[in-house]
């Protein structure tokens, strides 16, 4: 049976699902201690372990930490997936990006004149300014210094009964 590992970050909150190998290194480095064991061993020459069902990373890596990457996966964490003309929420395919500053008119692609938008307020707004288009973002769009972890997708079907407790479905 193949065992998958979930990786929590020092504050216990799910940021990846790791296969074995990883698990077994990280704890053997000291990257990660074991939360919680299946009861299944694992075998080698020298050394036996329960298998790691929950580890939780010891200190998180701030060392490497670099500005933000603009992309748009980042833009819509940044905009919480709303759409910030008419603030619904929408998921990643449904959602666009919008020049604030329409590139016709000199607006760039960066994180000062982008903003995550649906497709109905991305088509009503157009080429047009904000003014023109009678529609204004929500929030100002500025570079940000830190984005939330996306949690990885993890499915309640197939998920091991020993993760319940550190993962929403």
């Amino acid at each position: 049976m193949e065992r998958k590992t979930l990786l929590l970050g020092s504050n216990y909150l799910p940021i990846q699902v790791l296969h074995w190998q990883q698990a077994v290194k990280l704890k053997y480095e000291g990257i990660a201690t074991v939360v919680l064991e299946y009861s299944d061993e694992l075998r080698g020459a020298s050394v036996t372990w329960k298998w790691p069902a929950v580890m939780r990373l010891v200190a998180e890596n701030r060392e490497g930490r670099r500005d933000v990457r603009f992309s748009r996966l980042n833009v819509y964490l940044r905009d919480r997936f709303h759409c910030q003309y008419c603030r619904r929420k929408f998921t990643f395919t449904e959602l666009t990006f919008d020049h604030v500053i329409p590139r016709r008119r000199g607006g760039r692609t960066e994180w000062t004149n982008i903003v995550a938008a649906c497709r109905p307020c991305n088509n009503k707004k157009g080429h047009q300014s904000c003014d023109e288009s009678g529609l204004f973002p929500w929030h100002r769009p500025v570079r940000p210094k830190s984005l939330p972890a996306p949690t990885p997708r993890i499915d309640p079907a197939t998920a091991p009964p020993e993760w319940d407790g550190f993962v929403t479905y």
